[in-house]
């Protein structure tokens, strides 16, 4: 059988601390935004699944420097995992170390659907400065868009307008990139200058609150392809409107 493409989704927040209480609200978000999901297995060193009858005093127990480690739901024939890694300060946005939430689902019609609002539940219970969630393969997009030395061009093979490192970033809520789903916090929506009625109405019929004041905003109907030009004017219209994303402006 053929396995649907994947939906990667990822938020930025601050960095666990101690037996950190929000590892079990990231997981309990993701399972009550997707129907009938169950986060409720561990994997072997090989891989495999192994139940977790206590899934989250285990979970609580094993964060270790800052990370938690890969809960699943136990189908291989349909994966759906998400762990959590810290990212050193040396290369976060403000010189402060974060926590970074990974998930990873089938980019299929149920997954879709429920997309934004598994996105809200894991940043919101990561309490996330942004996050996104967009098909496998963005990375190799946003790499070539990362300005790493003073002589880089100023546009991606694709057109899209190079951004600043993560670590040359002023502050944890700017976001670093744009994607299919963008999940702003409140701080995160102020610093770039979101909503504004007058240029945002396409953007906010598209978007939805979040019960932490932040939101969440889709740039296209259909999971970003950078191959189809629609999506691809629309991402650079994105990036236009929002030139404090990647840090090309400074937040005023």
């Amino acid at each position: 059988m053929t396995m649907p493409r994947a939906l990667t989704l990822i938020v930025y927040a601050p960095a666990l601390v101690g037996k950190d209480g929000r590892t079990v609200d990231v997981i309990r978000g993701m399972e009550n935004a997707l129907p009938g999901l169950r986060l409720e297995w561990r994997l072997s060193a090989g891989g495999r699944p192994i139940p977790l009858p206590q899934r989250d005093a285990w979970l609580v127990e094993s964060i270790e420097d800052g990370e938690f480690p890969i809960v699943c739901n136990g189908d291989v024939s349909y994966p759906i995992t998400v762990t959590g890694r810290e990212s050193s300060g040396l290369i976060s946005p403000g010189g402060q170390p974060q926590l970074q939430v990974h998930a990873e689902m089938p980019l299929d019609e149920p997954v879709i659907a429920a997309a934004a609002a598994v996105l809200e539940g894991v940043a919101d219970g990561a309490r996330a400065f942004w996050g996104h969630a967009s098909p496998y393969g963005y990375g190799s997009e946003v790499t070539q868009q990362f300005r790493r030395s003073t002589h880089a061009p100023e546009f991606s093979p694709r057109g899209l307008p190079m951004l600043n490192l993560p670590e040359k970033l002023s502050a944890p809520e700017i976001p670093w990139f744009l994607g299919w789903l963008n999940y702003w916090s409140a701080a995160a929506a102020k610093a770039i200058g979101f909503p504004d009625p007058a240029r945002d109405a396409d953007l906010i019929k598209q978007a939805r609150r979040t019960a932490s004041g932040g939101w969440v905003v889709q740039l296209t109907d259909t999971p970003l392809d950078y191959d189809n030009l629609a999506h691809l004017d629309t991402l650079k219209r994105a990036y236009e409107r929002f030139p404090q994303v990647g840090g090309r402006v400074t937040p005023g």
